[in-house]
């Protein structure tokens, strides 16, 4: 992929939000292999959906011949980035901050390659601040930054006027991450910055600073913000943030929030998230146009974005609880994925000794699971066709449940119907 071939992918997938001057950032890329950066702060463990804005803006631009630099924030992240944020953070431990930065760095090695010469980079601020003094840095960056360019920045700006107000700690941000810019362009020859919109007045900071301080000219390029149509953060649901670590999300909620992703997003989600080509873009757009109901953008969706987070294991793992949750047969399953896949069905507790000897009847099973309210309506639900065990359809009123009925390690699906789940766990 050429420079103009970036610059115009970034174009038609909507992630140019601002460029300090696109002509001559054009003309740079043009001009063979460059360096960019883009900076996460350690804030969890874990990335989430919202990161993956940035992250694959390094991934394209390393796709086009240039080199990425992740840098995690172990320094800033002290302090808290104070753009678009309504209060002050809460400080994190050194331990804390250390988890976090672990975490996040290895997490990074799924979506770069950091192989040879030209391979990505993964930093951290805190190796060049850690031994910078206080009055060293003052007068080595301080002197160079003006107090009326700041106050102007709509980030300090903002804060100032809010309720909370501004911390000097928090004022003290940008001129962290404006120095992390000159650092990078000084010891890897890195020219380009880029975030998403609410790093702006950030970002411009740090170009401004390496004029003075290197006289340099630095580049500068933000994305939109991973918003809903209706202007909410996307990447969060009732239970809070989706995570790329399959610990807090597993697989399969993370393929469900993007099948879930709603009609008015799913394409922008598609270009902004994804590397699908232009041509199937079009494609799924004239699809989901002439037919939404069929969720095809969506499942493309959920499918490209779960396999790049958790691999072909995980997307299949996915693929077979979606397919047990609309009535596929349940076999390999663990308690863990049925507690998942099943989190808001109803569940009733039995001793397992109930399953050895002649097992247990499973006319008394669906009473106790709740599905039917009695023995006759047990027997005609069964009659009728319309219960099923580990969604298999019973057709024995004598049937006796054991071990072999176990859908996981301890847990027994009963349906009916349609839709009407309840679960059995076997203490």
């Amino acid at each position: 992929m050429t420079a103009t071939n970036l610059i115009e992918e970034l174009r038609w997938r909507g992630l140019i939000h601002q460029t300090t001057d696109e002509a001559e950032l054009g003309k740079l890329l043009q001009s063979g292999p460059q360096t960019i950066y883009i900076g996460f702060d350690p804030t969890a463990s874990s990335l989430h959906v919202g990161h993956l804005m940035q992250v694959m803006m390094l991934r394209r631009f390393q796709r086009a011949g240039h080199r990425p630099i992740a840098l995690v924030g172990g320094a800033t992240g002290m302090i808290g980035d104070p753009s678009g944020k309504s209060e002050e953070r809460n400080l994190l431990t050194a331990e804390q901050l250390q988890a976090n930065v672990d975490g996040v760095a290895e997490q990074m090695k799924q979506f770069l390659d950091f192989n040879g010469d030209q391979g990505a980079l993964l930093l951290n601020n805190f190796e060049w601040m850690k031994s910078y003094s206080y009055l060293e840095f003052l007068r080595d960056v301080g002197k160079n930054f003006p107090v009326g360019a700041m106050m102007g920045k709509e980030s300090v700006r903002s804060r100032l006027e809010s309720e909370a107000g501004l911390s000097y700690t928090e004022f003290s941000y940008m001129l962290l991450q404006a120095y992390d810019f000159v650092q990078l362009s000084r010891e890897h020859g890195c020219k380009i910055q880029a975030g998403g919109s609410d790093q702006w007045g950030n970002i411009t900071a740090g170009i401004d600073l390496g004029r003075r301080m290197l006289g340099q000219q630095l580049f500068g390029l933000t994305a939109p913000l991973l918003t809903t149509s209706d202007g909410r953060k996307m990447g969060k649901t009732e239970k809070g943030a989706i995570w790329l670590d399959p610990e807090r999300t597993s697989p399969y909620e993370f393929f469900q929030y993007w099948v879930n992703v709603e009609d008015a997003d799913v394409m922008r989600c598609i270009a902004y998230l994804t590397e699908i080509e232009r041509e199937e873009y079009d494609e799924l757009a004239a699809q989901t146009e002439a037919d939404a109901g069929k969720r095809v953008a969506q499942k493309r969706l959920a499918t490209w974005m779960t396999e790049l987070v958790h691999g072909e294991q995980g997307l299949e793992s996915a693929e077979r609880a979606t397919k047990i949750l609309f009535g596929g047969e349940i076999e390999k399953a663990s308690d863990a994925q049925l507690s998942q896949i099943f989190a808001d069905v109803p569940s009733t507790e039995a001793e397992r000794s109930v399953l050895s000897g002649e097992g247990w009847w499973i006319v008394e099973a669906l009473q106790a699971s709740g599905l039917t309210t009695s023995s006759s309506d047990a027997r005609r639900a069964i009659k009728e066709g319309s219960i099923y065990l580990n969604n298999r359809r019973v057709g024995d009123m004598n049937h006796r449940l054991s071990e072999e009925d176990l859908a996981s390690e301890t847990v027994t699906v009963l349906r009916r119907g349609k839709r009407k789940y309840a679960l059995i766990r076997f203490r």
